[in-house]
Formats: structure tokens, sequence, C-alpha cells
């Protein structure tokens, strides 16, 4: 009964594991669409100025 147990909460742990793992690389992958979005959007609007400019 005790190795079932433990084989159990190992299972567990690897389950809570894999959980945050995803969670975390979940969280990377939306800030760096973000942060790509924010840098897009910034040298359009640079480009807009310099062309203006000329």
């Amino acid at each position: 009964m005790r190795k079932s147990q433990t084989a159990l909460e190992y299972l567990v742990l690897v389950a809570v594991a894999l959980l945050l793992v995803s969670i975390t690389l979940r969280i990377v992958i939306v800030s760096v669409r973000t942060v790509n979005t924010a840098i897009s959007n910034y040298t359009k609007e640079m480009q807009k100025r310099i062309i203006e400019d000329l």
C-alpha cells in the first residue's frame, strides 16, 4: 500500500511541476508578444516622424 501511495504522490508532484512550467511558459510567450507589438508600434511611429521631417 505504501509503495502505491508513494508512486501516486510522485505523479501528483510531476503533474504540479508540469502545470507550473506550462503557466510560466504561457506568461513568457504572452510577454514576448506584447513586447514585439510595442516595438513594432514604436518603429512605425518613428518611421512616420522621420518621413514627416524630410
